[in-house]
């Protein structure tokens, strides 16, 4: 049974610094490319980033790029986010997905950029 859990949302404040984690079993985490995504009020859900299964890769939406850095560890098969330098417009539930295969989510991290 696929199962992704995603944690370290919360509230901060402009500018700071989040560090989510996605903890996933039932699948062979290594071989499969890992993607954040995130859906904020009355909006869509949208492509945030994505690494390949050896992490050599990365992709990242330019409205997160240089601020935000995905990894993986794929030992503890985990996939990461942190995100630096946030803004009101990251306010969002963070999901991470597989990439492959049958789609499964999370239940999301709520992320709250607010002063």
């Amino acid at each position: 049974q696929v199962q992704l859990v995603e944690s370290g949302g919360g509230l901060v404040q402009p500018g700071g610094s989040l560090r989510l984690a996605c903890a996933t079993s039932g699948f062979t985490f290594g071989i499969y490319a890992m993607s954040w995504y995130r859906q904020a009020p009355g909006k869509e859900r949208e492509l945030v980033a994505t690494i390949s299964p050896s992490g050599g890769s990365t992709n990242y939406a330019d409205s997160v790029k240089g601020r935000f850095t995905i990894s993986r560890g794929n030992a503890k098969n985990t996939v990461y986010l942190q995100m630096n330098s946030l803004k009101f417009e990251d306010t969002a539930v963070y999901y991470c997905r597989r990439e492959g295969g049958a789609i499964y989510w999370g239940k999301g991290t709520l992320v709250t950029v607010s002063s």
